[in-house]
């Protein structure tokens, strides 16, 4: 063999190892991105809706939809009052001889500053660990392998999470334009997650108010307010006594008047 072909069957040889030696070095099977969440909040209200959440976050955050189960020994119910003067979503403990339920909603991660910018908007909540046990992927995306679930609930002055939590009254309706937010969030994940909102949701009060903007047209700004109210009528008790802001006031001076009005009764016995 000349010195030549010496040189060349070398060089050829050098080559074939140093392709092997790339395609092991390329080979990142099994091998995760850096980074990953640890932190996630479980968001059971307006936080289900993706343009509501991203409002907030950073940046654009993903969601999953989950449920959590009745062993975690809450209710979600109209118990937080905004300081705007509305009553919006909360969870609390069972009352006397009622039991707890399942809460569906979604996770999502916290990254960043982002933890701080949601315990500003939930002011009022205090951030309480969801056991990952007690949480069930309800789609096709599994639950994060690792990490911290918190959930925000409600704290009254004096009262441990969840306790002695006021109910919706004439100053502090419930508002349809938080509900269609909450719904809307609820429809992201398809018909029937939105109606288990509606229907694992206690404290549904008279005291409601439609403050859709243009609540008599309400097209011209909601795509989806029908869906919303079919929704609604067919799931959520006192929805027959929503007025709108004109109405208000004589609503609800009458049911002040009955002081026990029978739906309230049955919102809360649900």
């Amino acid at each position: 063999m000349s010195a030549m072909a010496e040189i060349r069957g070398f060089v050829v040889a050098l080559a074939l190892i140093g392709s092997a030696a790339h395609a092991q070095s390329a080979d990142f099977w099994g091998t995760r991105l850096p980074d990953q969440p640890t932190q996630f909040i479980f968001g059971y209200g307006s936080l289900i809706n993706t343009p509501s959440r991203n409002a907030t976050a950073g940046e654009p955050v993903a969601a999953i939809p989950v449920r959590v189960s009745a062993a975690f020994g809450y209710v979600r119910s109209w118990s937080d009052r905004a300081r705007s003067g509305f009553t919006a979503l909360g969870l609390r403990r069972p009352v006397e001889g009622e039991a707890p339920m399942t809460i569906n909603g979604v996770i999502y991660p916290v990254v960043g500053n982002d933890m701080s910018a949601f315990d500003e908007r939930e002011k009022g909540y205090v951030r309480v660990e969801v056991p990952r046990a007690l949480i069930e992927a309800v789609s096709w995306q599994p639950m994060p392998a690792h990490g911290t679930v918190w959930v925000y609930v409600p704290k009254a002055e004096g009262k441990a999470p969840g306790e002695g939590l006021p109910v919706p009254d004439a100053r502090y309706p419930l508002v349809e334009s938080y509900i269609d937010v909450v719904i809307e969030g609820g429809l992201e994940y398809g018909p029937e997650f939105a109606r288990e909102i509606i229907e694992t949701t206690r404290d549904w009060s008279p005291y409601w108010l439609n403050d859709r903007t243009v609540a008599r047209r309400p097209w011209v700004y909601d795509k989806q307010f029908a869906t919303i109210d079919a929704l609604l009528a067919t799931s959520a008790p006192c929805f027959a006594q929503r007025a709108f802001s004109e109405d208000y006031a004589a609503a609800s001076a009458a049911i002040a008047k009955r002081k026990g009005d029978v739906c309230l009764r049955e919102a809360h016995g649900r």
